[in-house]
């Protein structure tokens, strides 16, 4: 038996409510905000996510789901790299997801994620553009850090970080 539209929505309503205030305020918005936010009651989010950490892991396995989806999608690693760290850069629970320091139950979009990053990166090193000597998970090292320079830099300079990341992965051409 399928849920009830009525109960797809408002799950689909919660999340949205969740994820927008998880990104501003991180994971100690109370979930009667958020059930205020989506407009349902809070029995309703109870309902949904019987515990603030089932809310706070289906966030996060839905966003790393929609940035696998792209991953997979992509055919520039370098601008798939720009909009990890648009995504992640005043997402606070999105950026703790994308460094590690938000434990989640969401392994199976996490593993997801990390296949489909892999194959842009060895696509990007075989295509010359990617160093060789890097390995996907340096670069996911490399990415917490630029996230924590990125939310450190002044407004008018965002973007340093990447940019300075992206020029130490680029294929260096010997001068001649």
């Amino acid at each position: 038996m399928s849920p009830r539209a009525d109960a797809v929505r408002n799950r689909a309503r919660i999340l949205s409510a969740a994820r927008a205030a998880f990104a501003q305020d991180g994971v100690d918005v109370p979930l009667d905000t958020i059930a205020e936010r989506a407009g349902v009651g809070a029995g309703t989010v109870h309902r949904h996510f019987p515990t603030k950490e089932a809310l706070v892991s289906a966030v996060i396995a839905d966003r790393l789901d929609e940035l696998a989806d792209r991953a997979a999608e992509a055919d520039d690693f370098f601008a798939y790299l720009a909009e990890l760290v648009d995504s992640g850069r005043d997402n606070l629970v999105l950026s703790a997801a994308l460094d590690g320091t938000l434990g989640t139950d969401g392994a199976e979009s996490a593993a997801r994620l990390s296949r489909a990053f892999e194959v842009l990166l060895a696509d990007a090193q075989r295509a010359g553009l990617v160093r060789r000597d890097v390995t996907a998970a340096e670069v996911h090292a490399i990415l917490a850090g630029v996230l924590a320079t990125e939310s450190r830099l002044p407004p008018d300079r965002r973007g340093l970080g990447l940019e300075v990341a992206i020029a130490g992965l680029r294929v260096s051409r010997p001068s001649r």
